[in-house]
């Protein structure tokens, strides 16, 4: 079953005739070809993809299951997206609320002759489930991003700034195949790896650092998304009970995650370890998010994340412990979600590694 064929199954359920994608991501899981401009229309008959000259040659050679049609002064894309409706005698047509500006959205009212329904919810529910294909480009991508950390501990030392940590794990991951990374990585040492988020500086690495390092890359459109924290030199008592902690609420979380299990109940499996340790106030933020053509997406694995879990939702698992001023710790593998389980498709060493 294609990805159109998924989406325009599930219409009927909500009450709409057609679904319309105009996001970036949506267009690259319903038709797994990347392009910056253009929109699809999914009916339960026929499916459309409309583009401009930049990619019409392209698009006609790689989707499939689609008439494809270019987008121009001639016929602009709001005539060609027209055209399906008053095709298909579309009344009620859902769209990507939570992609589409106010801008676009009372443009599209002046022009379309229609009911635009806001349905999100669509296209999350049929992305949270990933499909083998899916899963096997998530695992290319994870596997781009564990050789690029293989290099990556070779080429750290004393004296190595944040900055140039985090350029030679996207040089290795470019070299390794990635498209491009999944986000900027998160290259932090010392006292500056107490940000969660924090950006890569001039901060030399000195002895008995701990360096969080969070980078991923894209591979056929879809993310990896990995967090190792190693120690150089030594560390101290608090450090390693730390890190133990944080690994031992990742491995807690892990284990909860099956098929049917909230969010939130993840969440609070490793949340609990933290607390235990006596670290709560320094674990703010979610357990784990969802993967796929998107860093970011659902299903979320977090406080308020009430929402099961289903069979092959892929999530992060990445717990930390932020000690202001002081150090930080995160370790951060990703999952696939199984009937009975999960399963770790990350396979970089956990334990503390001291460089």
């Amino acid at each position: 079953m294609s990805r159109f064929h998924k989406i325009a199954n599930s219409l009927k359920a909500h009450d709409l005739d057609a679904f319309l994608i105009t996001s970036e991501p949506g267009r690259r899981y319903a038709t797994g070809f990347p392009s910056s401009a253009g929109m699809a229309v999914i009916t339960p008959e026929e499916n459309y993809f409309f583009t401009d000259s930049r990619y019409i040659e392209a698009a006609t050679q790689k989707i499939d299951h689609c008439i494809i049609l270019e987008a121009n002064r001639q016929t602009p894309m709001m005539q060609r997206l027209q055209d399906v409706i008053r095709r298909h005698n579309i009344a009620r047509m859902g769209f990507e609320e939570e992609y589409c500006t106010v801008a676009e959205f009372q443009s599209w009212k002046q022009v379309l002759r229609c009911e635009l329904v806001p349905a999100t919810q669509v296209m999350i529910a049929a992305r949270s489930s990933k499909e083998r294909d899916e899963i096997e480009s998530l695992v290319a991508a994870q596997r781009i991003a564990e050789g690029a950390l293989k290099e990556i501990l070779d080429f750290i030392h004393v004296g190595r700034t944040e900055k140039e940590i985090a350029a030679y794990l996207q040089y290795r991951m470019l070299l390794g195949g990635a498209e491009r990374m999944s986000f900027e990585p998160i290259v932090v040492s010392g006292a500056n790896s107490s940000m969660p988020h924090g950006a890569p500086t001039e901060k030399p690495v000195n002895e008995g650092d701990f360096i969080t390092m969070d980078f991923g890359c894209v591979y056929n459109g879809y993310c990896s998304d990995m967090t190792r924290t190693v120690a150089v030199g030594h560390v101290t008592e608090e450090m390693e009970r730390v890190y133990h902690t944080v690994l031992k609420a990742q491995l807690a979380g892990i284990a909860a995650a099956k098929a049917g299990v909230t969010g939130q109940m993840i969440h609070e499996a490793g949340a609990r370890v933290i607390s235990d340790a006596g670290y709560g106030p320094y674990f703010g933020h979610g357990f784990g998010h969802g993967v796929g053509v998107e860093l970011h997406e659902h299903p979320f694995a977090g406080a308020v994340s009430k929402v099961p879990l289903p069979v092959g939702a892929v999530i992060s698992a990445e717990p930390g412990i932020y000690l202001p001023g002081k150090f930080g710790v995160r370790i951060e593998d990703v999952i696939v979600v199984e009937e009975n389980g999960c399963k770790d498709i990350t396979l970089a060493p956990k334990d503390l590694l001291i460089l």
